[in-house]
């Protein structure tokens, strides 16, 4: 079982940066392939970035790509999303997301389906 806590949520002006962290406990979470997926008010969660098992591989919504960062560090049972370059479109509920189903080395889950663990979220408002 892996419980997991986001934070680094907050109001930022457009144009600003934000780092979320997901930090995980109990489990196999360094093993595990993590998503960032978010919602905004009145749309489906959607996904935002992924990275793979061993961290060796990232993948991005065409809507944040060069804009957004993923990285882990195992050793702190962490996952992070630097935003940068943020508009008022990315304001949403951020949620982090771990999965037990994928296996492979180097694949990234872009569904919410290939998830099994998910925290609470944390929200990011982007003022214009």
């Amino acid at each position: 079982q892996v419980q997991l806590a986001e934070s680094g949520g907050g109001l930022v002006q457009a144009g600003g940066s934000l780092r979320l962290s997901c930090a995980a406990s109990g489990g196999t979470f360094s093993r595990s392939a993590v998503g960032w997926f978010r919602q905004a008010p009145e749309k489906e969660r959607e996904f935002v970035a992924g990275i793979s098992r061993n961290g060796g591989n990232t993948y991005y919504a065409e809507s944040v790509k060069g804009r957004f960062t993923m990285s882990r560090d195992n050793a702190k049972n962490t996952v992070y999303l630097q935003m940068n370059s943020l508009n008022p479109e990315d304001t949403a509920n951020y949620y982090c997301a771990a999965s037990t189903r994928i296996w492979e080395g180097l694949r990234v889950g872009v569904r919410q389906d290939e998830y099994d663990y998910w925290g609470q979220g944390t929200q990011v408002t982007v003022s214009s």
